[in-house]
Order: C-alpha cells, then sequence, then structure tokens
C-alpha cells in the first residue's frame, strides 16, 4: 500500500488513461528525460499516471477532496489498485462519465485545452488545423476549438477520419492520400502527430498565425525536440507565433475539462480497454497507431 505525504491523496484506481508519456517513460527515450525520470531505470517501476477512482485517504491537510469522493487526475504509479496523487492534481470525476471515459480525460484533455487556449489562443471564426486529430490529445483538441467558435480541419488516416468528423470537425483530411494545403489558410496549427518540417509547418499558417507544438514526436533519440527547438529560436525574427510548451498539471483545468464535459461541448474517445493483467498489451496497442482516441485500462 502506498504512504501519502500531507498534501495527498490516496486513491483506489478503477480505470487509468494510456498516453505516449507511458511509453516514453518505459522506454526512456528521448534520453534526455531520464535525467529526471531515471538514468538507468525508472524510479518508479509501475508505470501510469493518469486515472479514474475512488478517494481511500487524504493527508492532514488535504481539503479539497474527501474518503469516497469519485475523482480523476493525475499520480504516479497508477497501473496498480492504489495509487498517489498531489491534491492539488485531482478533482471531483464530471457527473454523466464512466470511470473509462474519465480516465482519458486528465492528461490528454488538460494538454489540450492549454494548446488550444492558452498558447494557441484560438478565437471564433479562426481557421485551426490539428494535425493528429484522431489521437488522444487531438481529440479533445477538435472538440475544445469548435466549442470556443473556431472552423477545425482535423487530420488523419482514412480509418480514423470517421470519428474526427464526429467530434466536430468541419473538414478531414487524410494525410495519406491528399497533401495539406501550404496556402497561408490557417491561423492556428496544432501540430500533434507526424514530422512535417518547421518550413512546411509555417507556410499553412497566415503571416501572423500561430504554430503550437504539441509533445516531441520527431523520433531523435537524445531530445526528440528538434523542429520545436529550430522553432523557438526562429520566432523572434518572424511574424507568426511558433510556440513549444510543456502541460501544467493543475486541478483548476481539470475544472474547466469537467465543465465541458458536463455541458456536452466534449466528450472522451475511448477506443479499447484493457484489464490490469493486460495492461502490456495495451500499452502495445497505443504504439501502433491504430487507437482512435484514447486506450484505457480498467482495474
Amino acid at each position: 500500500m502506498p504512504e501519502i505525504g500531507a498534501d495527498d491523496v490516496l486513491v483506489r484506481v478503477r480505470a487509468v488513461g494510456i498516453d505516449r508519456g507511458v511509453w516514453h517513460l518505459m522506454a526512456g527515450k528521448p534520453y534526455a528525460a531520464r535525467l529526471a525520470f531515471g538514468l538507468r531505470r525508472p524510479r518508479n517501476p509501475v508505470r501510469g499516471r493518469e486515472f479514474a477512482g475512488v478517494v481511500a485517504a487524504v493527508g492532514v491537510n488535504v481539503t479539497t477532496v474527501r474518503t469516497g469522493d469519485e475523482v480523476f487526475g493525475i499520480g504516479e504509479g497508477t497501473l496498480a489498485e492504489f495509487a498517489v496523487a498531489r491534491a492539488g492534481k485531482v478533482a471531483p470525476m464530471p457527473t454523466g462519465t464512466t470511470v473509462e471515459q474519465a480516465a482519458a480525460v486528465p492528461i490528454s484533455g488538460v494538454t489540450a485545452l492549454q494548446a488550444v487556449r492558452k498558447h494557441g489562443r484560438v478565437a471564433a471564426g479562426q481557421r485551426v488545423l490539428v494535425i493528429g486529430a484522431s489521437g488522444g490529445v487531438g481529440s479533445f483538441a477538435v472538440q475544445i476549438a469548435k466549442a470556443d467558435g473556431a472552423e477545425v480541419t482535423g487530420v488523419g488516416s482514412g480509418s480514423k477520419l470517421g470519428l474526427v468528423r464526429d467530434l466536430g470537425a468541419d473538414h478531414v483530411i487524410d494525410y495519406r492520400t491528399t497533401e495539406i494545403p501550404e496556402d497561408g489558410r490557417y491561423d492556428v496549427v496544432l501540430d500533434i502527430g507526424g514530422n512535417r518540417s518547421l518550413r512546411r509547418l509555417r507556410r499553412m499558417l497566415t503571416r501572423t498565425g500561430t504554430l503550437v507544438f504539441v509533445g516531441g514526436e520527431d523520433g531523435g533519440r537524445w531530445l526528440g525536440l528538434a523542429r520545436q527547438l529550430a522553432g523557438v529560436a526562429l520566432a523572434p525574427f518572424v511574424g507568426q507565433r511558433l510556440v513549444m510548451f510543456v502541460a501544467s498539471e493543475n486541478a483548476a483545468d481539470l475544472g474547466v475539462l469537467t465543465e465541458l464535459l458536463e455541458s456536452g461541448a466534449v466528450r472522451p474517445a475511448v477506443d479499447r480497454t484493457f484489464p490490469l493483467g493486460e495492461a502490456p498489451a495495451a500499452v502495445g496497442y497505443m504504439r501502433t497507431g491504430r487507437a482512435r482516441g484514447t486506450v484505457v485500462v480498467t482495474i
């Protein structure tokens, strides 16, 4: 049984979302991540971070949730019956959602929310391009941008475009058969999937548009951020905003997502669920790239 500190929450885990970070921490790639999570092996041997479950105990300083509350949030080592989370990363579970749906929200949803609103500064009437629209982060980004009044184009592969349309995208592009227009039509580009060059991405933008890099999936072993760092270096010399960020994990944004979920503006897209004993298969399925939305492990 994990021990909790004064500001911690002990959660009886019921479901866990499997995001790409689970794989990065397992593989130790890019290598720079090992400085934070362990040079030769992960400091925490249990994988998993986002969860939904029931509060089993709280630290002496915790006042935001109580024992017995249904909650969702971000913790450490959540692929287990019990896990610990900081109280500042836990929020009451949205009403009307299943535990599987709630578990798919915390990391992907918070990342998408910050990409669209804080860094993309998406406004009503803007044209927004979401590259990687059918994945965990992308599926939320499409819906949040639509909720904010944008005209959204989602990029994915043929078998996943139905989901992207169902999530509210105004237009879809199958990247396997159709090139993304590089004619400067988009006010905001969210680059969540793929390895398109910085030059190509900038040609998709208006002259004063915003490019937001979400994650680091360019395949680099050491940093995995070559395009992002090039964009940050170039940004002061061009009219376009070129942004990279690391998501801030916090209960306030979980609360914003709760409002969107309860209003019906956003819904989690859960592709498949696996039992805890098949967690390796869940990670493997996520790695194939075939998932439409999020993969979830139930406990």
